[in-house]
C-alpha cells in the first residue's frame, strides 16, 4: 500500500511539475489570478488525499516490516527511509506551501513579484518531488529486500 500510494503520489507531483507549473509561469498576472479560484482547490481536494494517505502508508508499513522482520534488518531501515521522507512532505506542506498557497489565493502577491514567486514555487515543487521519488524508490527496496 505504501509503494502504491508513493507512486501515485510521486507521479502526480511530477505530472504537476512538469505540466501545470510551466503553464502557471506563462500566464500573465491577471490570467494566473483568474483562474486560481478554479485550479486551487481542485487541486487541493485532488492533492489533499494523496498527500495524507502515503505518509500514514509508509508509517504504517515501518510497523508490518520491522514485525516481519523481527526488528532493524536493511529492509526495515528502507521502510523507515521512506516514512520519514514522506512525512517530511507534509512538514514542507505544512511550512511552505500552505501559507504561499493562500497568498495566491489572496492575491497577495504583487504582479510584478509573481514570476519570482511561481519560481520558489517551482523549487520547492522540484524538491518536493526529488523526496517523493526517493521515498517510492525506498518503498519499493522495501518490497524487494
Amino acid at each position: 500500500m505504501a509503494a502504491a500510494s508513493l507512486g501515485l503520489l510521486a507521479g502526480a507531483l511530477l505530472a504537476e511539475d512538469r505540466l501545470l507549473l510551466p503553464y502557471w509561469r506563462t500566464l500573465s498576472a491577471e490570467t494566473f489570478y483568474a483562474l486560481h479560484p478554479t485550479y486551487g482547490p481542485l487541486l487541493y481536494r485532488f492533492f489533499a488525499p494523496l498527500t495524507m494517505a502515503a505518509p500514514l502508508a509508509a508509517v504504517l508499513a515501518v510497523v508490518q516490516v520491522i514485525q516481519q522482520s523481527g526488528g532493524l534488518a536493511p529492509r526495515s531501515l528502507a521502510a523507515i527511509a521512506a516514512a520519514v521522507l514522506t512525512c517530511s512532505l507534509v512538514a514542507i506542506y505544512l511550512l511552505y506551501f500552505k501559507s504561499a498557497n493562500e497568498a495566491f489565493e489572496r492575491r497577495a502577491v504583487a504582479a510584478t513579484d509573481l514570476p519570482t514567486a511561481l519560481a520558489r514555487w517551482a523549487a520547492w515543487h522540484r524538491a518536493r518531488v526529488l523526496i517523493c521519488a526517493a521515498a517510492f524508490g525506498l518503498s519499493l527496496v522495501t518490497l524487494v529486500a
